[in-house]
């Protein structure tokens, strides 16, 4: 971004902070603003709910388009490098350093704090959109993985308490595996390709899978720390779920399904797993799911990697500070409470607002992914992140550990200096 674009939106900060959502009129009057939602992410009684505040703060109007996921990438890279670029934009968390190291989304740092209003944005959310310590985005939602499990197994083997360590949970497998001998069953069904299961354990034994040195990205999954974490999840995967798990992903077989037949009492995934279990065995009700984070060898619940929304404002946009200031909206405690989270469900953008959400009070569904949230981390802000997640190399440094193909310390060589490679050329 040019030194010019930067004074220009530093500029912007003061309607930025004097609009707090609650009326008034910042000379909106005449214009409208264009908004791009993905198609899922927010109901419409929620848009109209910003909108709505927004119109009454300012004065001007939204033009609320919603897009479809099929081919986005490129729609949004063609659309922030034209002067009719839409000035707002519902990104993926993990989307966002592409988009900012193409220069296409404005540095929101100068407004980060006016942004938070006094809430700690969850890390899962915020790291993305932070790229070389400036701020691209503002966070907007969350979604997490927690331990599904299947309550009347659990029951049967004598368990009635959810597990709030390792040791626990563990013993509680211990007891659903001696209750259930047959071959094709895993007490707790973790395929050795699930990378993000993976990366809990290496994020719970102190690991990165990189670090920003120097100006260039250093894999993490060679040191000890990254050792220990691999070495974790294979004994876990190992001991747990199936030896045939070792080389697959959770898509074949699909582990709802798998879950829904009875052949495991647990597995790790997201809330809207639950209805895709349900779907597949309608015997399955709401009583007879729990869920709750995974504890880690820590002593503290694994941080989750959060999947989510963020808001990203367009450089291109001539209407920056109408742009701050409804991203401002979306963002601000009482949409976060009140509708991303009590109308829509969402995990909300904020340790504040999951505590919000918790004292309201949750389904017994809803508690293991909140609490979860709570600890959180991110993938890499690396504009080539895409391409690791897209050969799979992420995958196979797991499954590889898992099925014995390799050793901890030659598959943690081999992904770093892949990883390291391929991150370097979008420096």
């Amino acid at each position: 971004m040019s030194h010019k674009r930067i004074a220009v939106a530093v500029a912007t900060v003061l309607s930025l902070a004097a609009c707090s959502g609650n009326g008034g009129n910042s000379g909106g009057e005449g214009k409208t603003i264009t908004v791009w939602v993905m198609d899922g992410d927010y109901t419409d009684t929620t848009l109209q709910a910003i909108n709505k505040r927004f119109t009454e703060a300012t004065g001007a109007s939204v033009d609320l388009q919603i897009q479809q996921w099929e081919g986005i990438t490129t729609k949004i890279s063609t659309a922030l490098s034209t002067t009719g670029t839409p000035d707002i934009l519902d990104l993926g968390n993990t989307q966002v350093p592409g988009f900012a190291a193409s220069g296409g989304l404005l540095d929101l740092t100068p407004y980060r704090n006016d942004l938070k209003q006094g809430r700690t944005w969850l890390a899962g959310l915020e790291d993305p959109a932070t790229v070389d310590g400036a701020l691209y985005a503002a966070p907007g939602f969350a979604g997490a993985r927690a331990v599904i499990y299947n309550k009347k197994t659990w029951t049967a083997a004598g368990i009635t308490a959810t597990p709030k360590t390792y040791a626990e949970l563990t013993a509680a497998l211990d007891k659903i595996e001696a209750g259930n001998p047959a071959a094709d069953f895993a007490p707790f069904y973790l395929p050795g390709q699930y990378w993000f299961a993976g990366l809990q354990f290496l994020w719970d034994a102190g690991g990165e899978i990189a670090t920003h040195e120097g100006g260039a990205w250093k894999g993490g999954f060679s040191t000890p720390a990254g050792q220990k974490g691999l070495t974790e999840f294979t004994t876990f995967q190992n001991t747990y779920s199936t030896p045939a798990s070792r080389t697959l992903d959770t898509i074949t077989p699909d582990q709802t399904q798998l879950f829904a037949d009875g052949k495991t009492s647990a597995i790790l995934a997201t809330s809207g797993s639950i209805g895709l279990i349900q779907k597949a065995n309608p015997a399955i009700k709401n009583e007879d799911i729990g869920t709750f984070p995974f504890p880690g060898t820590s002593g503290k619940t694994q941080p989750v990697m959060l999947g989510g929304s963020d808001w990203g404002i367009a450089a291109k946009s001539d209407a920056h500070d109408l742009a701050l200031q409804w991203v401002k909206i979306a963002a601000s405690p009482a949409v976060q409470d009140e509708f991303v989270f009590g109308n829509d469900g969402w995990i909300p953008n904020s340790t504040e607002g999951i505590q919000a959400a918790q004292a309201k009070g949750l389904t017994e569904q809803q508690q293991g992914f909140f609490g979860g949230a709570l600890s959180s981390k991110a993938t890499p802000a690396a504009a080539q992140w895409p391409t690791i997640e897209g050969d799979k190399s992420i995958n196979q440094v797991f499954s590889a550990v898992a099925s014995g193909a390799e050793t901890p310390e030659a598959a943690a060589k081999e992904f770093d200096a892949h990883l390291e490679s391929t991150l370097a050329t979008g420096q």
